[in-house]
């Protein structure tokens, strides 16, 4: 009888745990929880998985570039996932906004990535170059391709830097993570473009030589302007090539920014992208036609502008911290297992105002950049050292400073201080989507918003 009791306690214990296990399976998904211990049944499911979709990237992208002329070796077969090869991992996130999906257009396990007619084996770094179609006294402006491609199947993430000639501190982020990335331990591929304007680098301008602004041209156009020519040629050659795109700026004409990302929060995947970034301030902006952001997000690639610091100029500060914001992103998208977590909140802007100068003279600055204002505020003063009078500026919202201008002479109407009122993501996010009218930060004025206009000086409204 002893015995019997035995096996029929046995028989309920089996039961209870294929019960459990049962349940387990079904609420673990197709990702599995970043915060639980991996067990060997789902690390088994997931790598059968995986060689699954590594055969369907093979066929998509083998069929992507068989018509195309590439130079090199032959790519050698694509090598079988075994049961002791570790890889990054799922993604914290997932920028097309699909966390049910790991399909990217990079190429699969152990296949080179081909781009600019060259090619980068897998676990190795390449040094590749684009040609910007613009020949001059018989030579050609060649801006540097920096080309990560890791050892295992991920999505391929684009840096660039440089659009602007004059915008710094993005150059040297793109440069820097283009050095400290270890193909050997990276998922996927990261294609780095710290100089696309090499034009208004040389110059240190903002513009081309024809003084149009490169980043209200994309994606450009073959037989169009200077501007629209580089932009097509860009577009088509490097970004075309990429699941998803950050976009280094600094602010412009004398004003400074703190590091922030912008993005459209009406995209859904776009969203989803900017939750990569760690504690770096997000502010929703819809962009102007033509930026290299908004063209690649209609393509179908998740793209933000990421604005850290000002122009002309290296900050230490602010370039420590778009680094550490990008090795933050890297491993929430899933192409690193370690790197350095960021765990402040993060911040998100909704609406932003900027507080103009009523009278000209030199501007005196009593907040910093990061600064929590309150309504009503002093902001700064405008020295009339001509009239010896003084004007003071204050904040008619209570928030953060997000971006001001640096002290100089400025004239009236002058936008000096740039106000983000904080709110929480959610909120962020439903006012985006619910289509509320919000002031334009931009140096236009409302007026020329309604009125639709295309000048030249109103393409100039965000500082991007």
């Amino acid at each position: 009888m002893r015995t019997d009791g035995r096996w029929s306690r046995s028989w309920v214990t089996c039961l209870a745990l294929l019960v459990l296990s049962g349940e387990a399976s079904a609420q673990s998904g197709p990702w599995p929880d970043p915060t639980a211990p991996e067990s060997s049944h789902s690390e088994l499911v997931r790598r059968a998985e995986a060689r699954a979709r590594a055969a369907q990237r093979q066929q998509a992208y083998r069929a992507r570039v068989s018509s195309a002329v590439l130079e090199g070796p032959p790519a050698p077969e694509i090598l079988a996932l075994d049961e002791t090869q570790r890889d990054a991992g799922p993604p914290l996130i997932d920028p097309r906004g699909d966390s049910t999906r790991n399909e990217f257009i990079g190429p699969p396990l152990g296949e080179p990535f081909r781009i600019l007619g060259g090619e980068v084996r897998p676990g190795t770094r390449g040094r590749l170059q684009w040609n910007a179609n613009q020949a001059y006294a018989g030579g050609e402006q060649l801006s540097p391709v920096v080309v990560i491609h890791g050892d295992r199947p991920g999505l391929v993430l684009c840096l660039t830097a440089g659009i602007h000639g004059d915008e710094l501190n993005g150059i040297e982020i793109v440069r820097r993570i283009s050095r400290e990335v270890s193909p050997e331990r990276l998922a996927g591929t990261i294609v780095s473009v710290p100089i696309v304007n090499l034009f208004g680098f040389g110059r240190g301008s903002r513009y081309l030589p024809d003084r149009r602004d490169l980043n209200r041209y994309f994606p450009g156009s073959r037989f169009g302007s200077i501007a629209s020519r580089i932009a097509d040629s860009f577009f088509e050659n490097v970004i075309k090539h990429c699941d998803a795109l950050v976009d280094f700026h600094t602010g412009s004409f004398e004003r400074v920014n703190l590091p922030q990302v912008r993005a459209d929060l009406r995209e859904p995947a776009v969203l989803e992208f900017t939750r990569g970034f760690g504690a770096v301030t997000v502010l929703h902006s819809e962009g102007s036609k033509g930026m290299l952001r908004v063209a690649a997000a209609k393509a179908g690639i998740p793209a933000v502008t990421f604005e850290v610091g000002g122009p002309g100029q290296l900050q230490a500060a602010e370039i420590g911290t778009g680094i550490q914001a990008i090795l933050t992103l890297i491993h929430k998208l899933g192409m690193v297992r370690d790197a350095p977590e960021w765990l402040e909140p993060q911040p998100f802007f909704y609406e932003s105002r900027w507080v103009r100068a009523d009278a000209g003279g030199m501007l005196i600055s009593d907040v910093k950049l990061g600064e929590r204002v309150i309504k009503g505020q002093r902001l700064g003063r405008v020295v009339d050292p001509l009239q010896d009078q003084e004007f003071e500026l204050t904040s008619d919202v209570a928030g953060q400073v997000i971006g001001m201008a640096q002290n100089q002479v400025v004239l009236p109407g002058y936008a000096v201080f740039h106000i983000g009122e904080t709110t929480s993501e959610r909120g962020a996010v439903d006012a985006a989507q619910s289509g509320t009218e919000i002031a334009p930060y931009e140096e236009d004025a409302p007026s020329d918003r309604r009125l639709g206009r295309e000048s030249a000086e109103g393409l100039e409204d965000e500082f991007e």
